[in-house]
């Protein structure tokens, strides 16, 4: 199979985006639609590839291009084409888009995991809500003995719900190195519980916990 060669520019694509630029300058608010029609799908796939979700990806261009609309200056012509520097930009707002999600769903996991140790224990068994209170606490302080990696790995788990290979992306670990340091941390953390069971039975960090590092 051949090399296969990247499209080469037209000189008047680059000469169209300087002419929609100087009419968006002017205040011609149609041309913020011909440069949307000129740039859409490539900046949609592009936002699509990153976020894997078709309402963000919309939502960061429609930020993108109100942003060329409200200060078209910002690009800079002697720092490369207009296209290249818009695709950047698509880039640069899809990363953050997929960060705030993150940071969204560790915020609510963290809350839902408050809302349980707060919730009333009248509407709980008052022996089991004490227990999974002594557990947690306990878990705690296992985990602060851990080695950093092990540490964040399990922490991501128990506490953010992550599967193996979310944590592997999120931490930049390969998924197999990943899969090392929770066995060991759990290993670690059994040792440091010393088996620790509840009053039904069953060790707190058992083979059968949904985070032991067979997701």
């Amino acid at each position: 199979m051949g090399a296969v060669s990247r499209p080469v520019l037209r000189p008047e694509d680059g000469v169209g985006d300087v002419e929609i630029l100087r009419r968006i300058r002017a205040g011609d608010r149609g041309a913020v639609d011909e440069l949307y029609e000129r740039f859409r799908r490539p900046a949609f796939a592009l936002a699509r590839r990153i976020l894997a979700d078709d309402g963000l990806a919309e939502d960061v261009l429609q930020d993108v291009f109100l942003g060329v609309w409200r200060d078209p200056g910002a690009y800079d012509g002697a720092r490369g084409s207009f296209a290249s520097w818009l695709l950047a930009v698509v880039h640069h707002k899809a990363v953050d888009a997929v960060r705030r999600e993150e940071s969204q769903r560790r915020r609510q996991a963290r809350a839902e995991d408050q809302a349980v140790l707060d919730a009333p224990v009248a509407t709980r068994d008052v022996e089991d809500d004490a227990w999974s209170r002594v557990v947690a606490e306990q878990v705690r302080s296992a985990l602060s003995v851990l080695p950093g990696p092990q540490k964040e790995a399990l922490t991501l788990a128990y506490y953010g719900g992550y599967t193996q290979r979310e944590v592997a992306a999120l931490t930049g670990a390969p998924l197999g190195t990943v899969k090392t340091r929770m066995l060991a941390g759990m290993r670690r953390l059994k040792s440091e519980l010393g088996g620790l069971s509840g009053p039904a039975g069953g060790g707190a960090l058992s083979d059968d916990a949904p985070w032991d590092g067979t997701r």
